[in-house]
């Protein structure tokens, strides 16, 4: 009588299913253990940031950013995110306006770690309205309403109130996150609007493996691994006016997406 032979393919399959499962609950596990330290570390450091909040937008915000810096300094490394810094050009001191990638999430929380201070970036004027965070909040960013002109006109004033009192602003200029194939997704022209009204240069800023490491609202999908930070070379503004906006809007977005295909492989550019 013939020995039955036995099919490697059912064993295959049940340890591929096994190695999956596997996969899933370490990665929920990795997930929950780096929400509960950013948790733990934004307790710690909430009660002397209120504290701070107090002291001016100017001189309370800058503070304000020292705490959340020594935050991200603790949480990235905590989860084993290695973040590193490469300047195209020599660092300066003075004002600027950054413009930066939107591809996750963790782009905020990153933006917190690397970007030279002081800095606010810009966030939605509603949020300044909630109770104790709206404080901090105002603090944090430079709130901007768009529903109307007189809205528009004070965001304006608390822009050029910064950038007078020697503090950069950051700028998402494609408005959304990126969950698209494609480097970039298409400017605003906003950003470049601020930036000639107030004669402040640009630094392009690139995120290179924020989604990789974070998908957009996927929080499961955070992973350990490096987040390169690459700061392109200043693009002066002196002297433009509002008609060359659509060309330096042109000019800095290649300048973006050029970089960014160095570092990884997209597909051939379609208009989205």
């Amino acid at each position: 009588m013939n020995a039955k032979t036995l099919s490697p393919e059912p064993i295959i399959l049940y340890l591929s299913g096994f190695m999956r499962v596997l996969l899933k609950c370490l990665q929920a596990l990795y997930s929950l253990y780096a929400l509960i330290v950013w948790l733990g570390i934004m307790f710690l450091i909430l009660p002397p940031i209120v504290l701070v909040s107090f002291l001016g937008k100017v001189r309370g915000g800058n503070i304000v950013f020292y705490f959340l810096r020594f935050w991200a300094h603790v949480w990235f490394p905590a989860v084993g995110i290695w973040v590193t810094k490469k300047w195209k050009s020599p660092k300066t001191n003075d004002p600027c306006i950054y413009l930066a990638n939107h591809s996750s999430y963790l782009d905020a929380a990153l933006a917190v770690k690397v970007m030279p201070l002081a800095f606010r970036p810009l966030g939605k004027s509603e949020l300044s309205k909630i109770p104790l965070f709206g404080l901090i909040y105002s603090r944090s960013v430079v709130p901007v309403d768009r529903k109307t002109a007189k809205g528009r006109a004070q965001s304006m004033k608390d822009m050029m109130y910064m950038l007078q009192h020697r503090v950069s602003l950051l700028i998402f200029p494609e408005g959304t996150t990126n969950e698209t194939e494609q480097p970039l997704l298409p400017f605003h022209s906003g950003a470049f609007r601020i930036a000639i009204e107030t004669q402040t240069p640009i630094r392009p800023v690139l995120y290179v493996d924020n989604h990789a490491r974070l998908a957009k609202i996927q929080f499961m999908s955070l992973n350990p691994g490096v987040c390169r930070v690459v700061f392109l070379p200043l693009v002066p503004v002196a002297g433009l006016t509002m008609e060359d906006v659509p060309h330096l809007k042109k000019q800095v977005r290649q300048m973006m997406e050029e970089e960014l295909r160095k570092y990884r492989h997209y597909p051939s550019y379609q208009a989205i």
